[in-house]
């Protein structure tokens, strides 16, 4: 029966036939015949069990043990000579298994691979595409501290404020938390800048702004284009917005210098503020000067030997360098032997 496909077929009385469809299919030159085209020869055994219409299962019980035998051998050859392909898919035991013949359980196999959808990952998308702060419960923070007869924290409040943050109210952490609500004016904090800025840190209790306290220093501390914009606002902080002050009075200014340099103080900053104190005519320090002067600790060194007069700085620094000289020299002349050693 070579040539014959036997994928299918059944050998009854020597002739080849379906199983599917219990029809002779050739004799043993049907493949060579079919190539030709030629019509294959039927045996008359096999176009016997066509008329009779013999179920496929009573052929095969019908067949003698010699035609079994054949039938047997011709599956063995076949299988040898045309190997059936392999499937690159594995079925979940560990073995391949053929596409065509891949069976239910194979199916739940594979699908039982797939990673589920746990409740914790669904959790977590939840939590990331909800509010992490209640902006009702800011509202109400803000009330609790407000003041009767206006809708903003003032004086009274900032001080119970600052007290259940376990907090001073003159302490470097309520400075950058003022930076942080956009305060426009000191010891007062409005609505709108206290709601913006909560929901800005994602809190709204007195826990959560006090967990948020060592991120906020570490921010200005680690970030120095975070500090320059830190000390530029602690000007804006200081002034009077009410009678629209453009310029900090002297001592509001020493004040706030010793506050927003706290952290990490200049070498020169007791000499400059020493300086201010010494001449009360100096009454007010300018928004171009309080800029300046981060510029200027950072630039003439610690015993401004790296100051340059012909730099554009303001006249403030030119005579507050002098001064400094003067003072040096006159300490040199009243004490020669400090010179000599």
């Amino acid at each position: 029966w070579a040539g014959v496909c036997r994928l299918c077929v059944v050998g009854v009385g020597g002739a080849a036939v379906c199983r599917v469809m219990g029809k002779c299919l050739s004799c043993v030159s049907y493949g060579a015949a079919g190539a030709r085209g030629q019509q294959p020869q039927h045996s008359s055994s096999s176009t016997q069990l066509q008329q009779q219409h013999i179920p496929l299962t009573q052929a095969e019980h019908h067949r003698t043990p010699q035609q079994s035998n054949s039938a047997n051998s011709l599956s063995d050859l076949h299988r040898s000579t045309h190997p059936q392909p392999s499937d690159t898919h594995s079925n979940g035991s560990g073995k391949n298994s053929n596409l065509p013949t891949s069976t239910s359980s194979e199916k739940r196999s594979f699908y039982s691979r797939l990673p589920p959808l746990t409740m914790s990952a669904s959790a977590e998308v939840r939590r990331l595409s909800s509010k992490d702060y209640s902006e009702t419960k800011i509202n109400s923070l803000f009330d609790h501290y407000k003041d009767p007869n206006y809708d903003a924290i003032l004086s009274e409040g900032i001080e119970k404020f600052c007290l259940d943050l376990d907090v001073r109210p003159d302490e470097f952490k309520v400075l950058v938390l003022a930076w942080k609500f956009g305060a426009e004016t000191m010891c007062c904090f409005t609505r709108k800048e206290f709601v913006s800025g909560c929901k800005a840190l994602h809190v709204d209790s007195i826990k959560g702004i006090q967990a948020k306290f060592p991120d906020m220093l570490n921010e200005v501390k680690e970030y120095s284009e975070k500090f320059k914009e830190l000390y530029r606002f602690t000007f804006r902080f200081g002034l009077d917005s009410e009678s629209d002050q453009r310029i900090l009075p002297s001592d509001m200014a020493c004040v706030l210098w010793k506050l927003v340099f706290s952290q990490q103080e200049p070498n020169i900053l007791k000499q400059w503020l020493t300086f201010l104190e010494r001449h009360p005519n100096i009454r007010g320090i300018p928004k171009d000067t309080w800029n300046m002067f981060l510029n200027f600790t950072e630039t003439v060194g610690d015993d401004l030997s790296c100051y340059d007069d012909t730099e554009a700085w303001p006249s403030l620094f030119d005579d507050f360098v002098e001064y400094e000289n003067d003072r040096l020299n006159q300490n040199i002349s009243e004490d020669p032997e400090d010179e000599m050693n």
